[in-house]
């Protein structure tokens, strides 16, 4: 879907001169909001941006301080799954 904005030219150029760095502040503009609000997941923010890795997504996300809410039960699973990494990678045939 594409859509236009009508922005008079004396605000546009306080942003920039170039068309398309507009688009792309409009586009993270709008990308932020979601993730703000909740109503974008980090896969949606992923895609809508075009990066290619969920690192990207959640450093662009921290940058522009927007953090999701974790549940308790989103703690305990990433901390049981930090839990088994580490009794991978601490193991006896793990070469360094």
């Amino acid at each position: 879907m594409q859509v236009t904005l009508d922005v008079s030219k004396d605000i546009a150029r306080e942003f920039s001169e170039d068309p398309q760095v507009l688009s792309r502040i409009a586009l993270e503009a709008l990308a932020i909001e979601g993730a703000r609000s909740g109503k974008l997941t980090t896969d949606q923010v992923r895609r809508l941006l075009g990066f290619s890795t969920r690192y990207e997504t959640d450093g662009f996300l921290k940058q522009h301080e927007v953090y999701y809410q974790l549940t308790p039960d989103d703690i305990r699973r990433d901390a049981a799954t930090a839990l088994e990494f580490s009794q991978c990678s601490s193991s006896p045939t793990h070469r360094q």
